[in-house]
């Protein structure tokens, strides 16, 4: 027996954001694996009688390795079972989808991947501001600050990373922020560009904190909220038009 599975984005936490399809494969799933930042109430969309295991993983965590969660998709759908892997966001974006996806294709099991909305998307909606500006921001980079080790990855393209005519999105970079904005500073990204920090977008918890990139290194090399978080820099960061 071969079963299916459905990458289902789940989008940045409200269940409203989820597309039509990402909900149609919740109502049909015999199984769902899900992660912390797409559980809450997206999980009550699952069909009743539906497994549930979280597998989950969140920075500073202990979490499952990934190779045993890829092992659980493929167990399950080698049972004949419909099963829907519920990752946060868009699957596609630092959301480890490529491993995953190789071991279920490599066992011979059919899936498809449902796009969903990417926190970033969500964030600056919450603010009220584009991504992109014409002739001032035509550019969005989107980069993960944390490595396997969760420091700050090796080889980023800084240069490119200070350009104040993009708009950049930092996923998972609350606790290396200080250091990657020291980092750009010394590339030439000026002190004062602003930056806005959006936490837990979409929940009840929703936090936005606007700020330039110096203050905002500041701020969180302090205390850091344990809600899950990501920061954008550019021009459209503080929403007031040019």
């Amino acid at each position: 027996m071969t079963g299916f599975v459905h990458f289902v984005s789940a989008g940045p936490g409200d269940p409203d954001l989820l597309t039509v399809r990402a909900v149609k494969a919740l109502a049909q799933a015999d199984a769902v694996l899900f992660d912390d930042l797409s559980s809450g109430p997206i999980l009550a969309l699952a069909r009743p009688g539906a497994d549930m295991v979280g597998v989950g993983k969140r920075a500073g965590r202990a979490s499952p390795r990934q190779d045993h969660v890829s092992r659980l998709l493929v167990d399950y759908a080698r049972t004949g079972a419909r099963v829907v892997r519920l990752k946060s966001g868009d699957s596609g974006i630092f959301g480890r989808l490529e491993e995953e996806l190789t071991a279920v294709r490599a066992a011979g099991i059919p899936c498809e991947i449902i796009p969903g909305v990417t926190s970033a998307s969500a964030a600056a909606a919450a603010a009220g501001i584009p991504l992109t500006r014409r002739q001032h921001a035509q550019r969005i980079q989107f980069i993960t600050a944390a490595d396997v080790t969760g420091n700050l990855p090796p080889g980023l393209n800084l240069p490119a990373l200070a350009d104040p005519q993009a708009t950049t999105v930092v996923y998972m970079g609350k606790r290396t922020f200080p250091a990657l904005a020291q980092a750009l500073i010394a590339h030439g990204l000026p002190p004062d560009t602003p930056a806005l920090l959006a936490e837990g977008v979409s929940t009840p918890d929703q936090r936005l904190h606007r700020s330039t990139v110096e203050a905002l290194a500041e701020t969180l090399s302090g205390d850091r909220s344990p809600l899950p978080g990501l920061i954008l820099f550019g021009k459209l960061a503080d929403g007031v038009a040019d």
